[in-house]
Formats: C-alpha cells, structure tokens, sequence
C-alpha cells in the first residue's frame, strides 16, 4: 500500500485534515525573500546596469588612456596611485549609491504597493504571517542587496583586473607590476567591511520607509520626503540650527564617520578612492550609542509596521 505524501513528511492527522501543511518559519522566510526577488527584479538589475556603465567608461579610458594602468607616467607616487585605483572606486561608489537608490524606492512600495494593487488580499489568504512577510521585505534593502552589491562588485573590478592584465601583456609589459602596485585585496576586505556598516547603520532609514509604506494611504514617497525637509526648514528658520539635517545625514552614510579614520597618523586626509585597511575603525563602531539606539528604533519601526499590515485594508 503507498504512502500518502502528507504523511511522509510527518504532517499530523489535523493538518491532514484540513487540507493545509504548515511550511517551517525558515523555508516561509525563505520563500518570501524569493518572492520579492521574483516581483522586483530592479533589486539585481539597477546594479547589474551600474556595473555595466562602469565596466564601460573603464574600457573608454583605458582604450583613452591605456598608460593609467600603471599609475601614469608623470606626477608623484601618491598621484599616480590614485589614478590607478580610481576606477576602481568609483565601480564601488557608483553601485553602493545604486544600491541605496534601489533600497529607498523599494521600501518605500514593499507595503505600500500590495495595498494599491490589492494584492494583500491574496498574499494574507496564505499561511504566511505579518511578521514574516514585513521581515523578508527589510531582509532586502539590509541583506540581500547589500550581498548582491558586493558580488557584482568584486566581480566587475575582477573583470578590470584581468582586462588590464591583458592589455599590458598585449603592450609587451609584466602585469605583475600592476597586481603589485594594486591592493585589490585590500580593497575587497574594505569593501565588505564597509557594506556590512552601510547596512547596520541605514537600518533605522530603511525600517522607517517601511512604516512609511505600510501607513500612507496615497504617495507614500512625499509622506517620506516633505515632513522631513519641513522639520529641516523650521529648525533652521526658527532655531538656527541644523541639528535633524546632521541626523538625517548621519543616517543616510550609515554612521561612516564612526566606521572608518579619514585622517592618517600624521593627519593628512585619506583619499576617499582607497581607504586603507589601517584606517578601519570596528572598535569605534560598535562602542557607539548612536548605532544601538538606531537599531533599536528600527526594531520598533519594523513591529509598528507589522502591526499595521495586519489592520491595513487594501486602498
């Protein structure tokens, strides 16, 4: 006699009953992410494009000027380091700004949009919870872009590596001169480390455009914008001060300034293209209040949020 399939996977003679098998809270989750993976492909698409543009203008100056590949020929040491990391920073800066475009207009329809289309409809006639569905779409703008920021762009300035390998061969020169003038590892490391701030630091930012998303009724993106350049205009008008500016800034960089050490020993400013494993600052960091309170109100921004999905009706 064969096995009912329910049966073999351990479901209990209630849930064989009803009709429904309750999937795990990890698969669920798991599943939710795929979900918003599946309903917005901008979260790999805008950074795949950014990586494109980049791997673009670098061919067009390296095609330009094919001798920055070993720092220049002119200038001093530091100059012509700069020039043979700068492409390589800016891919980096170009796809973590992408990537914080991305999160921001996400965030802003994650809850907002299901509503508008009416789509909660279906998605609550699901055995999938409020909380697991409000915490799979914060996983996005705080972990999954965030990984995928840093895959694409390991692999974009790998590419321009090997490019630039090719090119000095085909010239007649060592590329070993250009890996040892390069600390492309260096530069990995940094990167991760620096993604991994981003993301703790704009988890308030991110939690909070959630709320946003899952309370306005109707343009949710004004709701986001005009009370806080509001807040900046009164203070400024009224009391001098630029104190919400600061805040707002400070959560948009993700409490960088704590991160990382932008002046040397010596106090020369570090150039923003290559910011050296030296100057990385994880003690600061963490031992700061201000991480902690932001993590803490994004805790409470995300519970507001599911609190609300679960009285929202569809507009």
């Amino acid at each position: 006699m064969s096995t009912p399939p329910n049966a073999a996977h351990g479901a209990s003679p209630e849930t064989l009953a009803s009709g429904r098998v309750e999937m795990p809270a990890i698969q669920t989750f798991q599943w939710s992410v795929r979900r918003e993976l599946w309903e917005n492909r901008s979260i790999y698409i805008a950074p795949l494009a950014a990586a494109g543009v980049a791997m673009l203008g670098y061919l067009v100056g390296l095609l330009a000027a094919p001798h920055s590949l070993h720092g220049g020929g002119s200038g001093d040491t530091e100059e012509r380091f700069v020039m043979l990391v700068m492409p390589y920073g800016h891919t980096g800066w170009l796809l973590l700004i992408t990537a914080f475009v991305v999160g921001v207009f996400y965030s802003l329809d994650a809850l907002y949009g299901e509503r508008r289309d009416r789509s909660i409809l279906f998605w609550k006639s699901l055995p999938v919870s409020d909380f697991t569905t409000v915490l799979s779409k914060a996983s996005i703008p705080l972990v999954v872009l965030p990984v995928i920021v840093v895959v694409i762009t390991i692999m974009t300035q790998l590419i321009m590596l090997v490019i630039s390998s090719g090119v000095l061969l085909l010239s007649g020169m060592n590329p070993a001169t250009l890996w040892r003038q390069l600390p492309f590892f260096q530069m990995q490391l940094v990167l991760i480390y620096g993604v991994i701030v981003l993301a703790l630091g704009q988890a308030p930012l991110f939690s909070g455009l959630l709320l946003i998303s899952s309370w306005a009724r109707r343009t949710a993106f004004l709701w986001a914008v005009l009370p806080p350049l509001g807040i900046c205009a009164f203070e400024k008008i009224v009391f001098k001060s630029a104190h919400f500016a600061h805040l707002l800034g400070y959560l948009m960089t993700g409490g960088t300034a704590n991160a990382f050490s932008f002046r040397t020993a010596s106090g020369a400013p570090v150039d923003p293209h290559f910011i050296p494993l030296a100057q990385i600052t994880p003690g600061r960091f963490l031992s700061s209040p201000g991480l902690w309170i932001g993590l803490v109100f994004a805790a409470v921004f995300l519970a507001a949020a599911v609190r609300l999905r679960r009285q929202r009706e569809p507009i």
